[in-house]
């Protein structure tokens, strides 16, 4: 699948659930899944009625809707507390009475980057904070997935994609902070404990992380704007590297379609190897591998640039 041909609908009919996708590579999954044509069950805390602890109330669970639903696909938005089980329950329930089966889960779910206290020890970090990370980047992952499996196994060829921050080459590193690294390796090991269990029905679960995301937050951070985000490496150089959040959305959308993705099950995948496999690109025509960037030549002293890994 590339994403130069947009009349071409290869998931028409797929049933998709991207449980966290108000913004980030949440809500891009979810939009180039409808692209795909994809009727896509989008969930997440932030609405037009309340905003989540995140604080961002310009991106809602019902924009990500219509944003699906514009691009080709059908955008149906659930406003969901992952971290309540019979929420849960509930999202999942209405799945099954309105299509009685589920193709495709992403676990895009987080929302902590507030409550990291980068460059403090583990006994410096709150523990509630630290806890709450925990509950947000794992136990909401572990309980949507008890909660919609038994829906995505009915049939062979379901498809789980457990996100995170980091591949698993680069998730050896330190994180930073004790409770962050936790949340960000757990999916690893998630998609790969998912992949042994879903293996035996002919189901697939694969960990993907994104690079450099050029997410709504991270634009305002550094004060620019999709359009004029280069502006932000005189501040950050490595930010050259950065990617749209499209890209990883791509990733998914690409898997999702591919009959022989059996073989990438229980694995680590970032979204600049699966371009170089699927043959898409980000939007402006490159194909970004942001991890190997960080891991050649921010960490590795490699001589070369980013555009080098563009």
């Amino acid at each position: 699948m590339t994403n130069d041909t947009p009349h071409q609908t290869p998931l028409a009919g797929t049933i998709a659930l991207v449980a966290g996708a108000t913004r980030g590579a949440g809500r891009a999954i979810a939009v180039q899944l409808g692209a795909a044509g994809a009727t896509v069950y989008v969930t997440g805390r932030t609405t037009r009625a309340r905003v989540s602890e995140v604080g961002r109330p310009g991106e809602t669970v019902e924009e990500t809707a219509e944003l699906v639903t514009a691009a080709g696909g059908e955008g149906i938005a659930v406003p969901t507390d992952h971290l309540v089980p019979d929420e849960v329950r509930a999202l999942t329930g209405r799945i099954d009475r309105e299509h009685g089966r589920l193709d495709v889960l992403v676990n895009s779910l987080w929302g902590g980057d507030h409550l990291i206290p980068w460059g403090k020890k583990m006994w410096d970090t709150d523990l509630d904070q630290g806890l709450r990370m925990l509950d947000l980047g794992i136990r909401s992952h572990a309980i949507t997935s008890s909660c919609a499996l038994p829906l995505l196994v009915r049939r062979p060829g379901g498809l789980v994609v457990e996100m995170t921050d980091g591949t698993a080459e680069y998730n050896t590193r330190f994180r930073e902070n004790f409770y962050f690294d936790l949340a960000k390796y757990a999916p690893l090991r998630m998609a790969f404990a998912l992949g042994e269990d879903l293996k035996e029905v002919g189901c697939t679960a694969v960990a993907l992380s994104p690079g450099y995301l050029r997410s709504e937050m991270m634009l305002d951070i550094y004060g620019v704007t999709e359009e004029n985000w280069r502006d932000a490496l005189a501040r950050e150089p490595h930010f050259a590297i950065a990617e749209s959040p499209a890209y990883v959305g791509r990733a998914v959308a690409a898997l999702a379609a591919d009959p022989d993705r059996a073989r990438w099950n229980g694995a680590s995948l970032s979204s600049g190897q699966l371009a170089k496999e699927y043959g898409f690109t980000d939007t402006d025509g490159s194909r970004p591998d942001g991890w190997a960037y960080f891991i050649e030549v921010v960490h590795g002293g490699k001589d070369a640039t980013a555009d080098d890994y563009r």
